[in-house]
This record gives C-alpha cells, sequence and structure tokens, in this order.
C-alpha cells in the first residue's frame, strides 16, 4: 500500500533533477493545480505543461517528457504508478534516481537514491570510494541497514546543502566529524 501518493512523488522526483528545491515546489503545485493526475497529464499539451513548470531546469524537455510519462501510466501501467525498479525504468524520464525517490517515500521501500550530494558526502564520509552513483547506490546497499535506506538520500542532501557543501564545507559545526573520514576535505 502506498504511504503517499506515487504520482505526486514520481512528478516532483522528475521536475527536481538539476532545479532548487523551492522552484520544484512551486513548480509542482502549479502543475498538479491542472494535472492532479496521470491522465489529465497526458491530456496537457507539452507547451502548457512548460507554461507551467517554468523556471525548472531542462522545462522544455521536461514538459515532452511529462506529457509522455502520464500517457506511458495510462497507457502501460493501467493508470497507476509501478512500484518495482524494473517497470519504473522503463518510464520516460525516470532513470534509478528517480526511481530509487519513488521506491522509498511512495512506497517505503528500502531504496538508495543518489543524488550529487549522497555521492559525494557518503565518499567524504568513507563509507564507499566510488565514481560513479551505481556504484555508491551498491556499496551503501551492502552496509547501510534496510530500515536507514530510504531515509538516506533525504538525511544526506539536508546535510549537503547547509552543512557539508561541494566547497568549503563546514566540518566545525558538522553533527557527525567522529564519523567521517573527510576525504578530499582540504
Amino acid at each position: 500500500m502506498p504511504r503517499h501518493n506515487p504520482y505526486r512523488i514520481l512528478v516532483s522526483a522528475v521536475l527536481s533533477t538539476r532545479t532548487q528545491d523551492p522552484v520544484t515546489a512551486s513548480a509542482a503545485r502549479r502543475l498538479f493545480a491542472h494535472a492532479p493526475d496521470a491522465g489529465r497529464l497526458a491530456r496537457l499539451r507539452p507547451t502548457q505543461i512548460s507554461q507551467l513548470i517554468y523556471p525548472v531546469g531542462f522545462y522544455r524537455t521536461k514538459s515532452r517528457m511529462l506529457n509522455r510519462l502520464g500517457r506511458a501510466i495510462c497507457t502501460e501501467n493501467g493508470g497507476r504508478v509501478p512500484d518495482t525498479i524494473e517497470e519504473l525504468l522503463t518510464l520516460p524520464g525516470v532513470g534509478r534516481k528517480v526511481a530509487n525517490i519513488v521506491l522509498s517515500q511512495a512506497f517505503g521501500r528500502p531504496a538508495i537514491a543518489v543524488d550529487t550530494h549522497v555521492q559525494r558526502i557518503s565518499n567524504r564520509l568513507g563509507l564507499v570510494c566510488t565514481t560513479r552513483p551505481i556504484e555508491t547506490e551498491r556499496g551503501l546497499a551492502r552496509i547501510l541497514p534496510t530500515a536507514y535506506q530510504a531515509e538516506w538520500n533525504r538525511l544526506i542532501v539536508a546535510l549537503g546543502q547547509t552543512i557539508c557543501r561541494p566547497t568549503k564545507p563546514r566540518c566545525p559545526v558538522c553533527p557527525v566529524p567522529h564519523l567521517c573520514e573527510q576525504r578530499g576535505v582540504a
């Protein structure tokens, strides 16, 4: 049984790629006012979607992708968002990060969404020594208890946005310095 609305989580996750959270949130609100379900999303023209989601990153490309996504959910999945990684990855605009966000946030499954924050900080902490997101996902899946996997992305993104930044990390105010190897920190 879904914990949260899988459609809204999926669309929001697609919108969020290469876009800051406040921009994503306002674009998602505008879009959901016109497309509260996949059927209505499929009926919107890409130009309408573009106007609703601007200024998210790559909004023109995402508008076409979201239209195709709505159609795929309706025609190939009976109007429901799939609940397996294999099925999610067949949808337009859905890669591993988005699929894992949907699995963890909508369906409460242990899944690790790897974005730039998770990639950087997991390496900095010394939990993994990887260069590719899929390697990081697999490495973390081996060492993180399943109870923590669904929340890892949310927690690490918050840490990465406020303290463990790409340049000039704020190590003196870090809540977990005793757990960190500070790999790559000057």
